[in-house]
């Protein structure tokens, strides 16, 4: 008797271990079938990807503070949604950047102030850092103290080689990156619809 319950409950442990598995793979590909669409509705075919075709991003639901990344010619593109509060820190950081004017930065002439932006609180910046091409990484966090405490306003962080850039971009004095993030050409299609590989001025 007390072999036959053992084995009944190692059954029973045996069929909840893979049910339990089974659970968590279906809960999985759940989430891809989700997060998934929404990006490659968007996304050109690779045939259109490798000619360089330009590409479209829906921000309609891009909150304040928030960014997303968007693929275009195989490099990563910054999308981010600036609140007022940084949009008015920019101004106040010119005497800690090399280039604050962007006079020697890549970018369109269309794209002109500290914002550097068609649309202010939008920003868009090809998310590679101009020392190696490494990936800053977003540090919104004002203050951060691995960063430089007070002096910090929030930007982009490359960890490569600790390379900084402020919320539009522009990079700190001081790091190994000698110029601004570059901002690609862009338009916006409509209030809510983003395309980045045409430029504004020639549509």
């Amino acid at each position: 008797m007390n072999d036959e319950s053992s084995l009944d409950n190692k059954t029973g442990e045996g069929r909840r271990q893979f049910l339990v598995a089974a659970t968590s793979v279906v809960g999985a590909a759940g989430a891809a079938g989700v997060a998934v669409p929404f990006l490659s509705s968007w996304s050109p075919s690779e045939k259109a990807k490798a000619a360089g075709a330009p590409v479209k991003a829906d921000i309609s639901k891009l909150e304040q503070g928030q960014m997303v990344v968007v693929e275009w010619r195989g490099k990563p593109v910054y999308v981010l949604h600036r609140t007022s509060q940084q949009l008015a820190s920019l101004a106040t950081l010119s005497d800690q950047l090399k280039d604050p004017a962007s006079a020697s930065s890549k970018q369109p002439s269309y794209i002109k102030g500290d914002s550097r932006a068609l649309r202010p609180e939008i920003l868009v910046v090809e998310g590679l850092c101009t020392h190696l091409g490494c990936a800053p990484k977003f540090r919104p966090e004002v203050g951060a103290a691995d960063l430089g405490g007070d002096d910090w306003r929030g930007g982009f962080f490359c960890p490569c080689h600790g390379s900084k850039f402020d919320l539009s971009g522009r990079v700190y004095s001081g790091v190994p990156a000698s110029e601004n993030l570059v901002i690609p050409p862009y338009r916006f299609e409509s209030q809510f619809v983003l395309e980045i590989g045409i430029d504004s001025e020639k549509v």
